[in-house]
């Protein structure tokens, strides 16, 4: 098989990528000097992850290179290998020749690791089903002077088609361990880490790390001679279990018997890769992912949520009522960490859907059915499911985009995942519609809202289009990936991973979604601590519509409130909004879903909120009543309304989102630039559709 250096370096590198934990828990791992380090590598879907699962058991922990959001995951073995050593895994490489800088991490991590420096033995995972082209890394990392292990993974899969692999033959060949391993049922692996433990001790090198060199960037004839290396290699360590003449067959087929597709994914692929059925296979499963973020998780979230709220009304009664701590305590720290934990359900089963797809090797065609049409738009493959999570939730969706080993495309498909209307804006489109909508056509509002899913996604698709015009990049974006065999998940990997990906959600991204949250209570709490009221607004009112009253008041003199008037009216009245509006936006960054109930707050809504039709008709009617700051025209009209949906549609309302972008790109630099953008395309597109609609008549 010949393969010149371009096409090798554009491969696509896919990773089965883990979560990202802080340096700090990573350090109680990295600071032990003392204990030898075993590297994991290998190419994508070597089974790599499977085996350092296997060796670590639970006992690991992930973070990002320093500088970079490329990950790396470090665990110690599991005792009962009686070899006390740190184990520590990477994404997957094609070659030790980089041709991505999230690549050149991963290798520079390899030769000179920030904080473990070189590892003292390197195991390579090798898929045997595809052996030439797996021994292409094992060579390269042989030639370095590493220490090296070949472990020879998917025995099973070579086992189906008839053949095996001579460990022996090629462990001669090579001049380095081999060994035969199968992660999922745990064979080969003791065999394994006792010859590890052989070759950490073996002191007949002497000073071996001294001896350790990175290779120069091979030429067209040196790939071209590797690869004639491998295939012969191959032809002579794998053997038919029934003795078949390999060369013989080798010679009418020529190519190696150990790459012929295996046949139970063939047939599969005929249906899942067809191009009828597989786009309505690939549209279902799509669907199903988004119907279980969006429903499935729901009664996880409405029990999270009751029992937030139960427990904060729980310390509300404990604590002296009406006081600053009592409000502080309840609404700012406690609801603070429900508006965290709210979202682990999504993230839950989407990441276990995910790793599921990815486990049985369809994710991979997923993305390539749905490759070329993003890639007009300056995405691939990959990008598509992110963006559709985004329908859900866009800190869920975000995190998603880790599959994506493009860091260009990853930050582009991060950067318009906030444009897809996530559920949290199903409420303020509905009371939209339903102010806007006429109560006898329901069917209007139907059609409005699936038009306005539609237009996100359109506007999401454009929006990346426009920005990866401007922005250039020299990376090479390519969409080439190697199609695995469909096998059976792991579950209690997958498992595994979500619970550490959600564990991340929380520890990183929980902080700083606290950290807005008191700040925005503090803001629509003081200066007015204690309003008080005349007697004739309180007249004939329960204590409950009393409190809303005062809280109310308390709004509307708070410090968000004067922001609101003295900064955001003079912006938000040419779009044919007042302050009371403006209050209602700066409490929605807290959560989109919040504007409803700041709505209610700022127009002194007193009704029972547990009754949500009377709520309903209570907002709607104040709405139609509420008037501008001159008292001369109506504040909602339909204009005014729809501006109000664009903007909606469109403004980066969602401090967690920031959060977790801040988190997912390392920087500031991207959350910064969606908080500017989108507020002033959300200003924009609200200013021209309000004043087009005044043009055209439609008050």
């Amino acid at each position: 098989m010949k393969l010149n250096v371009s096409k090798l370096i554009q491969m696509d590198l896919k990773t089965k990528q883990q979560n990202c934990h802080d340096s700090d828990t990573l350090d109680k791992f990295s600071k032990d000097t003392s204990l030898p380090v075993i590297a994991l590598i290998g190419m994508p879907n070597s089974g790599k992850t499977t085996l350092f699962n296997s060796l670590t058991g639970s006992n690991f922990k992930t973070s990002n290179y320093p500088g970079a959001t490329v990950e790396y995951s470090i665990g110690r073995l599991i005792e009962k290998y009686n070899f006390k050593a740190q184990v520590m895994d990477s994404p997957g490489i094609i070659s030790l020749n980089p041709s991505s800088p999230d690549e050149d991490v991963t290798i520079d991590g390899l030769f000179n690791h920030p904080k473990i420096g070189l590892p003292d033995v390197v195991i390579v995972s090798c898929d045997c089903t595809q052996l030439s082209r797996q021994l292409f890394l094992v060579k390269q990392v042989i030639d370095t002077g590493f220490k090296t292990i070949v472990a020879l993974t998917m025995n099973d899969l070579l086992d189906k088609k008839g053949l095996e692999v001579s460990a022996d033959k090629l462990s001669r060949i090579l001049n380095t361990p081999v060994i035969k391993i199968n992660s999922k049922k745990r064979e080969g692996i003791t065999e394994l880490i006792k010859k590890a433990e052989e070759l950490f001790y073996d002191d007949s090198v002497l000073d071996y790390k001294q001896t350790i060199h990175k290779l120069g960037t091979p030429t067209e004839e040196d790939v071209a001679k590797l690869y004639d290396y491998t295939e012969e290699t191959e032809r002579k360590v794998i053997q038919s279990v029934k003795q078949i003449d390999i060369d013989e067959i080798n010679k009418k087929s020529f190519h190696s018997l150990s790459r012929t597709p295996d046949k139970n994914s063939l047939k599969l692929d005929k249906v899942f890769l067809h191009p009828i059925w597989g786009i309505i296979i690939f549209i279902i499963s799509m669907g199903i992912i988004f119907t279980s973020i969006f429903w499935i998780a729901q009664p996880m979230m409405d029990i999270i949520d009751t029992a937030f709220s139960a427990f904060s009304g729980f310390v509300s009664d404990i604590l002296p009522a009406n006081t600053w701590y009592n409000d502080l305590i309840t609404k700012g720290i406690i609801n603070g960490f429900g508006s965290v934990m709210i979202f682990v359900p999504q993230i839950l089963i989407l990441f276990i859907l995910l790793g599921l797809l990815e486990d049985t090797g369809y994710l991979a065609r997923a993305a390539m059915l749905i490759d070329k049409p993003l890639t007009k738009f300056g995405l691939n493959g990959r990008s598509f499911i992110p963006m559709l999570s985004g329908y859900a939730c866009a800190i869920p969706a975000m995190m998603a985009a880790r599959t994506i080993s493009n860091r260009r495309e990853r930050y582009l498909t991060i950067m318009v995942i906030p444009l897809m209307s996530c559920s949290a804006r199903l409420p303020v489109y509905a009371l939209m519609l339903a102010f806007i909508v006429p109560p006898s056509k329901p069917w209007i509002a139907g059609i409005g809202l699936g038009a306005l899913y539609l237009f996100s996604l359109i506007s999401g698709a454009v929006t990346a289009g426009i920005i990866s015009k401007f922005k250039k990049t020299e990376e090479k974006s390519t969409f080439m990936l190697e199609l695995p065999p469909y096998r059976t998940p792991v579950f209690r990997h997958i498992f595994k991973n979500t619970y550490y990906k959600v564990l991340v959600y929380v520890k990183q991204a929980g902080p700083i979604i606290i950290l807005f949250s008191l700040l925005l209570w503090a803001l629509t709490y003081f200066p007015n601590v204690e309003p008080v009221l005349p007697d004739s607004k309180t007249q004939g009112l329960s204590a409950e519509q009393i409190d809303r009253l005062v809280e109310s008041e308390r709004l509307n003199t708070s410090y968000a409130a004067t922001i609101g008037k003295n900064v955001f009216e003079p912006v938000l009245k040419p779009l044919g909004w007042d302050w009371r509006i403006g209050v209602s936006l700066i409490s929605a960054f807290a959560a989109r879903e919040i504007f409803v109930s700041a709505m209610a707050i700022t127009f002194n809504i007193t009704e029972n909120e547990d009754d949500s039709d009377n709520f309903q008709r209570s907002i709607l009617s104040s709405m139609r009543e509420a008037k501008t700051p001159d008292g001369t025209k109506p504040l909602f009209t339909t204009a005014s309304t729809i501006a109000l949906i664009i903007y909606f549609m469109f403004a980066m309302q969602c401090l967690s989102t920031v959060a977790v972008a801040r988190k997912e790109t390392g920087s500031w630099k991207i959350p910064l630039m969606q908080i500017g953008l989108y507020t002033v395309m959300a200003y924009v597109l609200a200013f021209i559709t309000y004043r087009g609609l005044n043009l055209l008549g439609v008050q």
